[in-house]
């Protein structure tokens, strides 16, 4: 069994603890994945910004980063890595996109666990595209 651990910098409208735990364990079953942590965090523009800036030498925020990680724990499963979120990012493109906070959410949460699985839309002529886009369907409300 998968297991997701979410920290909240910043709070969503509504409550989305149980759904985002359900996007994350949907894609990692789906894809394979059956004993792997991953760690979510939920924050603002700002930190967002300032890790973007150290790990990526991009000084601006952006909707979502992962940190890939895949150490064994020692219960034998698989740290994946984390997952960040701005939330911030998250509502302005939620308004820009005609859909509620909670599903920009899924989405990127989505989007940043098939990073941590190794996809790279940069590099991969759209195949990671075509995925996500496919496990929106299937997956996400």
């Amino acid at each position: 069994m998968n297991r997701v651990h979410i920290r909240w910098e910043r709070r969503p409208m509504q409550p989305a603890a149980e759904t985002l735990r359900q996007v994350v364990a949907l894609t990692l079953s789906r894809l394979g994945e059956t004993h792997a942590d991953v760690s979510l965090l939920i924050t603002g523009d700002e930190r967002v910004r300032r890790l973007n800036s150290a790990y990526r030498g991009i000084d601006r925020s952006t909707d979502v980063l992962s940190f890939p990680d895949g150490d064994e724990l020692p219960d034998g499963r698989r740290f994946l890595g984390e997952v960040v979120v701005s939330l911030d990012t998250a509502r302005v493109q939620a308004d820009r996109l005609g859909h509620g906070e909670l599903r920009e959410l899924e989405e990127l949460v989505l989007h940043g666990v098939l990073h941590l699985l190794g996809h790279d839309h940069e590099n991969d002529d759209g195949e990671m595209n075509r995925l996500e886009l496919e496990l929106r369907e299937e997956l996400l409300r």
